[in-house]
């Protein structure tokens, strides 16, 4: 009963948390089994062990959370380590995150996205193995697999196991996009991957290891519980948020195509109840009907651009997302006509005028994407350019898939 308080916090937070909403791409999930729901495969792996969990609000089994579900079965929980967002996953987007302690449990909660980013030796000293069970997404500036690759170092520097439980991607049927040009290697891009990786964390994590993409080409110790029933084609819909500003499947589906607009002069939904669906300006008043207002909104977006100014643009939230897995290919025409038909262009890509996270080249990866689009080359000219890396990418990634 050690973990009971903490564990009740979660549980109401989950009771009052808005569910997925399904969107026209949307099946069951019926016969697929995350890592974390076969618990018979790993329980005999930490079983009588002292067991550290990366996790948040999305690493559950069914309703509940992983980190209850195991204290019942006789698991061993020492200590809990956050990502972005936090434990509980109500922390705005880039805010640093401090430790806590549960009052009444004493369970250390250690946060990896404030005062360091990496678990140290001291906080491994009492750990025996370490689960990492996150939800990502399946793209390049999503930060989980940053830190799944932190925590696989600091697991090699104290010779500790990382298990992994994997989870379905939802983005998994997408490889598109540039590989990144790691002279634009940044926090929300730290791996020469495509902007939509089509990669489990599991399969990931095989491929930094495989690669030396790890600090001084270490290699992590792993144990993955691979997805049951699954492949990279099939829909899947995530039954938790898994971010407060990726709180829709239409959000997910779309985050591909529609987080470049952090790199831009346009508000795309942040300081809304509609984040990465809908995209706009004060700019565009007079062009467009369609309008939204941003406000400040605690554990969402505190400061977004053009906070109370009222935005006109475009509308996605009833956007056919069967229209982009059937082409397999990010949308890159949204940015495109934002561009054309915004009346001060030389602002648009200026992050001097916005107070958005990071620039276009950061974002995209390239440091030529910037001039194509202001000179109007067409899409395809312009991925033409990337086909040869992203080609040579598919070919590497078959070596670490697990799934069809």
């Amino acid at each position: 009963m050690k973990l009971f308080s903490l564990l009740a916090v979660v549980t109401l937070l989950f009771s009052c948390s808005p569910k997925i909403k399904a969107t026209k791409t949307d099946i069951t999930n019926s016969g697929i089994k995350t890592g974390a729901e076969q618990t018979e495969l790993y329980l005999p792996l930490i079983k009588g062990k002292r067991v550290a969990i990366l996790a948040n609000q999305t690493s559950i089994i069914g309703k509940t959370h992983l980190v209850d579900s195991l204290q019942k079965l006789g698991v061993n929980i020492v200590k809990v380590f956050g990502p972005e967002h936090g434990f509980r996953g109500n922390a705005s987007a880039g805010a640093k995150v401090s430790d806590e302690v549960d009052q009444r449990t004493g369970i250390p909660i250690i946060s990896l996205y404030g005062k360091k980013n990496k678990p140290s030796k001291e906080d491994l000293a009492d750990v025996d193995i370490l689960i990492y069970d996150l939800q990502d997404v399946g793209v390049r500036f999503y930060t989980n697999i940053n830190a799944l690759s932190r925590l696989m170092e600091a697991c090699e520097a104290s010779k500790k196991t990382l298990l992994i439980l994997d989870r379905p991607n939802p983005n998994a049927y997408l490889i598109d996009g540039p590989i990144l040009d790691m002279k634009y290697k940044s926090g929300i891009g730290m791996f020469p991957i495509p902007m939509s990786h089509g990669l489990t964390v599991a399969e990931f994590a095989q491929m930094a290891n495989g690669e030396g993409w790890l600090t001084n080409k270490v290699k992590a110790d792993l144990k993955i519980i691979p997805v049951a029933n699954y492949n990279h084609d099939m829909p899947y819909t995530l039954p938790v948020p898994p971010s407060p500003n990726l709180n829709t499947q239409q959000a997910i589906l779309l985050y591909p195509s529609v987080c470049m607009f952090e790199g831009v002069y346009v508000n795309h939904g942040r300081g809304t109840y509609n984040p990465f669906t809908i995209l706009g300006s004060p700019a565009y008043k007079g062009i467009y009907s369609f309008s939204f207002t941003p406000k400040s909104i605690k554990g969402m977006a505190e400061s977004p651009i053009f906070m109370d100014e009222v935005c006109y643009g475009i509308d996605l939230r009833n956007y056919d997302t069967e229209l982009l897995r059937k082409s397999k290919k990010i949308n890159f025409e949204w940015i495109k006509e934002l561009y054309k038909k915004h009346p001060k262009k030389e602002q648009f890509f200026e992050s001097k005028f916005s107070n958005q996270m990071n620039n276009i080249e950061i974002q995209i990866g390239r440091g030529d994407f910037r001039q194509q689009i202001i000179d109007d080359v067409p899409i395809e000219t312009i991925r033409a350019g990337w086909e040869p890396g992203l080609k040579a990418y598919k070919e590497m990634r078959k070596k670490y898939l697990l799934y069809p």
